[in-house]
């Protein structure tokens, strides 16, 4: 019955089964399109991450935030125009995409959609 069906590509169990245009992982809930290639991409990696206007960021890109961010816990926030060095690109959660350090504010994840490629 599913010996043609692919592995789940969260979980890698073999016990996927198929519910009209989606398949369903008993194991560990995932559901993903029939037609989607499991594998990902055809470049190796992960989607293509944008920025607000639309550029491709890449690990290692500088980056300028921009509009204002509130920082928990920090009287002021990250401002508009900040630039932020030597990005990572990372599967965060929440939209959170961006792996940083900003400057006077240490480690951070930011999402794709407050910047811009500097």
């Amino acid at each position: 019955m599913n010996e043609n069906l692919p592995p789940c590509p969260q979980c890698s169990g073999a016990y996927a089964y198929e519910t009209g245009a989606l398949l369903v992982c008993p194991e560990c809930g995932h559901e993903w399109s029939a037609t989607a290639d499991p594998e990902g991409p055809a470049d190796g990696g992960a989607q293509a991450v944008k920025d607000a206007v639309g550029n491709v960021l890449a690990d290692g890109d500088t980056v300028t935030v921009v509009k204002a961010l509130k920082v928990k816990g920090s009287p002021g926030g990250i401002k508009a125009g900040t630039k932020v060095r030597n990005i990572r690109l990372v599967d965060g959660v929440d939209g959170h995409d961006i792996d940083c350090k900003v400057d006077g504010f240490g480690p951070m994840q930011l999402k794709s959609s407050v910047v811009k490629k500097a």
